[in-house]
């Protein structure tokens, strides 16, 4: 009698608040193969997890991001969500990309840094001026990427309210309904078109008037093309780094003597950052499946064509065969080839200006106040794709 195959094992493993990864990741790693797994809508997937596997799904374009756009698409709630840019292939996504990568270059970005610090000082005046306790999300982490994204794209930050809203709809993982979505959605585009409408006729030196003049002069780019590269980048301008930038700020709290570290020594900032970016896990679970458009092996399991992978970036970023023990925080790691950014063409082209936003914003909160501690409790974002506190109640 032969014994029956197991079934899809049921994800996102846990939904444990914090910064933990679970510890059926590191059981995922050591097995054979790949790990089969179902979320709660959708079909089943193949869950990667070795850092190797990881980088070889996100790098070869023989696995799609636009054959994901269907009712069967592996998702933790019941909505199906635009990935805008994330959801292209070439050569879509290497036409739309190629128009805003000018913006966004190590070069162009540093020349923001006396901006950034100009901004980053400010808020700290403000906490310092009103005093402790105050909630490092409402008066540090978030307002600092806010303001940076609202000025390079040219949007109101008188907006933000009004935008965050449609921002944290767009990654929820709550019993949300599809009409609710949409409505959400609906509107933040329809916030962006009149945005846009607005800067044809007063131009401004932003990226959205770059890239209106861009549709309007012939660029192969559609109107509904332009508004959906805005929205995009207005929510992931901000929402990963206001929730790294406290996720980092915890980590550190809860390592005292690496916070020494690095406030006795700023100029390690840049490692310091490259081996949180590595450390701490950004997304709740695997998410954004990629299909085989033809038969390939991962890991030592042949993957069908049309079959859904998930990539855990996580998990991967802690694998013991490529990080000598993954599990400890050394600010002074300088091998962190992390998957913090993604990987391949789907790499986030934002990067240089999260690193710039962090690389300001933690050292200059760290000697601001070098006796900043956690009081009360932090609530965690347990229903978003994005893992990081919801509100984070500090003193000093």
């Amino acid at each position: 009698m032969t014994t029956p195959e197991p079934g899809p094992a049921p994800y996102p493993f846990d939904h444990n608040p914090g910064l933990r990864i679970a510890a059926d990741y590191a059981r995922a790693q050591q097995r054979d193969g790949l790990l089969r797994v179902r979320l709660a809508h959708g079909e089943p997937a193949w869950l990667v997890t070795r850092y190797t596997d990881a980088r070889q799904v996100l790098g070869d374009r023989r696995f799609s991001r636009s054959d994901a756009q269907h009712p069967g698409e592996p998702r933790t709630s019941p909505v199906r969500r635009r990935s805008g840019l994330l959801g292209i292939d070439p050569p879509d996504h290497t036409r739309l990309r190629t128009l805003i990568t000018p913006a966004f270059t190590t070069h162009r970005i540093e020349n923001l840094r006396p901006q950034v610090r100009r901004i980053v000082h400010e808020f700290l005046d403000r906490m310092d001026t009103t005093g402790p306790p105050a909630d490092l999300i409402e008066h540090y982490a978030l307002p600092i990427p806010v303001t940076v994204i609202c000025r390079i794209l040219g949007v109101p930050e008188k907006d933000h309210p009004r935008f965050r809203r449609w921002s944290e709809e767009a990654l929820t993982t709550s019993g949300m309904t599809q009409p609710e979505y949409d409505t959400g959605q609906n509107e933040l585009h329809a916030y962006m078109s009149e945005l846009i409408h607005h800067r044809r006729r007063h131009p401004r030196p932003d990226l959205i008037t770059t890239l209106t003049d861009a549709h309007d002069t012939g660029h192969h780019l559609s109107e509904p093309e332009l508004v959906d590269l805005c929205v995009n980048l207005l929510v992931a301008g901000h929402e990963t780094t206001v929730s790294q930038m406290a996720n980092f700020v915890h980590v550190l709290l809860d390592h005292p003597a690496q916070a020494r570290r690095l406030r006795e020594n700023p100029a390690l900032i840049r490692t310091a950052v490259e081996e949180l970016l590595r450390f701490v896990p950004l997304t709740n679970a695997a998410s954004f499946p990629r299909y085989a458009t033809e038969d390939i092996t991962i890991g030592g399991t042949l993957i069908h064509a049309g079959e859904p992978v998930l990539v855990a970036s996580g998990a991967a970023n802690h694998d013991p065969r490529h990080f000598t023990q993954p599990h400890h925080l050394d600010l002074t790691r300088t091998e962190t080839p992390h998957l913090g950014f993604g990987h391949g063409i789907h790499h986030c082209i934002g990067a240089p200006l999260a690193r710039l936003e962090i690389t300001e914003a933690l050292p200059a909160l760290l000697t601001r106040f070098p006796h900043l501690r956690l009081t009360g409790n932090t609530t965690w974002r347990n229903q978003a794709l994005v893992r990081g506190p919801r509100t984070m109640p500090v003193t000093w």
